[in-house]
């Protein structure tokens, strides 16, 4: 189809070299010539000024219906925000694209440029892309959310946002590290909140002239006293290793994921104090010299 535009200034141009000298323009002369294109284009625009007034009012409703269907779901805000925003560009984008071959303009040039220049900024922007999709997988699959203790990509600490293309955490020393989500969804990750337990796991070290029946059961009380410790699974205490100056005791038990770091510091005082009570040395790496009588 021609475009109207070209097919208005061919059809005012025969209008006025056929009917009209150009030196006789008058009232009349603009409003007989209006009121012919009006009879032959005004349907045609007013069709597509219809249009689109009512199909913009659809998409809004469309976008509604959509939000109150999404606000139903368990989806996260960020994935329900980026949805609704993105099915409504695509509908008003095809709506406008539609007036424009109501109109009578050719859409096959300007959709191949529009489809050569997406080309162009996806080849650009590949690792953006690719970080936009781990990001969607993520929000719909959920490895992981928001206030969850992971481990990835090297680092360890606690989920604070996940965005569309990236997600960022906080660790134990309180420090923001910003992780792609193309690489959280595509490496191994540790999630220690799915259990909603975590294992805190500490080698203390005694003599070898001390107990270890008594060992165990003062470092065991210590566990039992604390109240960040769960009681299932139940706290452990075992001969881990002989080791060259000490017999090391394997001192195992389970805590709230985000009470790890303050369990770990706080057992880890609190087995020194109790074991100095109980006069049970923790030895240091020693070495013994014997020397050979001079002769």
């Amino acid at each position: 189809m021609d475009s109207l535009f070209l097919v208005f200034q061919t059809h005012f141009i025969a209008l006025v070299s056929s009917e009209w000298e150009l030196s006789s323009l008058n009232a009349d002369w603009v409003f007989e010539l209006l009121k012919k294109l009006f009879i032959q284009y005004g349907p045609r625009i007013l069709t597509a000024l219809a249009t689109l007034i009512v199909g913009w009012w659809l998409i809004k409703m469309m976008v509604r219906m959509l939000r109150m269907l999404f606000e139903r779901s368990r989806m996260e805000v960020s994935l329900k925000l980026f949805l609704t925003s993105l099915v409504g560009v695509l509908l008003k984008i095809m709506l406008f694209i539609t007036i424009l071959s109501m109109l009578g303009i050719t859409m096959t040039s300007f959709i191949a440029v529009l489809g050569a220049l997406g080309l162009a900024i996806g080849m650009a922007l590949s690792g953006t892309v690719q970080n936009f999709a781990g990001g969607v997988m993520i929000l719909l699959f959920k490895p992981f959310k928001v206030g969850d203790v992971i481990e990835a990509q090297g680092y360890i600490g606690t989920v604070q946002e996940i965005q569309i293309f990236m997600t960022r955490m906080l660790t134990p020393d309180n420090k923001t590290v910003l992780l792609p989500n193309s690489n959280l969804s595509n490496e191994a990750l540790t999630n220690y909140t799915t259990a909603m337990k975590i294992r805190v796991d500490l080698e203390i070290g005694i003599a070898y002239n001390a107990s270890v029946t008594q060992a165990k059961k003062v470092l065991l009380q210590v566990l039992q006293d604390d109240k960040r410790v769960l009681e299932d699974p139940a706290p452990f205490v075992g001969v881990l290793t002989l080791a060259d100056s000490s017999v090391m005791m394997a001192v195992r038990c389970y805590v709230p994921p985000t009470m790890y770091w303050e369990a770990y510091f706080g057992l880890l005082e609190e087995c020194k104090k109790a074991l100095d009570l109980a006069k049970i040395e923790i030895p240091f790496p020693q070495r013994v010299l014997h020397t050979a009588p001079v002769k």
